[in-house]
């Protein structure tokens, strides 16, 4: 396969990986309502996170990290973190935009740890590189495909934000509410649907 289709290929990927609507997704898009610094900080943190998984992978520590125990665990602990963002965004719900811009530059740095802790304590972005590094053969085919995955990771992170911010102009005070009301909601069921299953797999053991 050429250079420029495992380019391609890492692309896509990461495209598919990034454009689910997942918690970070939501997090970045409920951000971006009110300041394009700090979605781009959020999503910037997971990227990190992601990063961090794969040196981690490449050093050698694939077995380790495939542990039921670990998986468990990282599974509990990112189930109260969901948690705990849902009812910070549910709390701040109707808090008015103009009001919000006061503190982003003072917030970039909280963010970024969100973002970075959220994809952490996510059990599947492990389950996912460990996919995604078994999946090339070569050092050189995986290098590349890596390159377009993150790639593609950049240009969402970046865009889909910018997208939201451009327009929010056109986004009532009450519909923001709504909107924020309805990411909390979600991150919260993604927080206990993944502590019944950290629960359940506890139980197993």
């Amino acid at each position: 396969m050429s250079i420029f289709s495992l380019f391609v290929q890492g692309l896509l990927l990461g495209f598919g990986a990034a454009l689910p609507l997942g918690p970070i997704n939501l997090l970045i898009m409920n951000e971006a309502l009110r300041s394009y610094k700090k979605a781009v900080a959020i999503g910037l943190g997971a990227m990190s996170a992601d990063i961090s998984y794969l040196l981690l992978i490449f050093y050698g520590i694939t077995n380790f990290l495939q542990e039921s125990i670990l998986l468990k665990i990282l599974a509990l602990l990112g189930s109260v973190f969901l948690i705990y963002l849902a009812f910070l965004i549910f709390k701040t719900r109707n808090q008015h935009i103009d009001k919000m811009k006061i503190t982003k530059d003072a917030t970039l740095l909280s963010n970024y740890t969100k973002g970075y802790l959220l994809t952490l304590l996510n059990p599947y972005t492990v389950l996912f590189w460990l996919s995604v590094t078994s999946y090339s053969t070569t050092t050189q085919s995986l290098g590349i495909t890596l390159l377009g995955l993150i790639c593609a990771i950049m240009i969402w992170i970046f865009f889909m934000p910018y997208l939201i911010y451009s327009k929010r102009a056109l986004i009532s005070e009450r519909v923001s509410s709504m909107i924020s009301l309805l990411s909390a909601l979600i991150i919260f069921l993604f927080g206990v649907s993944l502590l019944i299953k950290s629960l359940d797999v506890q139980a197993t053991l």
